[in-house]
């Protein structure tokens, strides 16, 4: 009996993944790359929550900072379409 309440405790304690295939990317050019590119390394859920706060030059920032600190393998000329895909479907206007 211990050990069945403490296998469901175990299991209450372990947090839910969210299923990538309900994350749904807007619609645009470079979509693709983002796709390949971002969910090797986090959920794509992360791209949404933080569109509020990102223009073109922040999502810039991000992209730099998962491939210099995070190792994120995204090739040179891929960086570019993956900016302006997640500034123009995700992003905040600048200003």
């Amino acid at each position: 009996m211990k050990n069945a309440v403490a296998a469901a405790l175990l299991l209450l304690a372990v947090p839910a993944h969210a299923d990538e295939s309900q994350i749904q990317l807007r619609e645009g050019p470079g979509r693709v790359l983002v796709q390949a590119n971002c969910i090797t390394c986090h959920s794509l859920d992360y791209i949404p929550m933080n569109s509020v706060f990102l223009d073109h030059a922040g999502w810039q920032k991000v992209v730099d900072k998962m491939i210099r600190v995070m190792g994120a393998p995204i090739r040179p000329e891929d960086v570019g379409p993956i900016v302006d895909y997640l500034a123009a479907a995700y992003g905040r206007p600048a200003g």
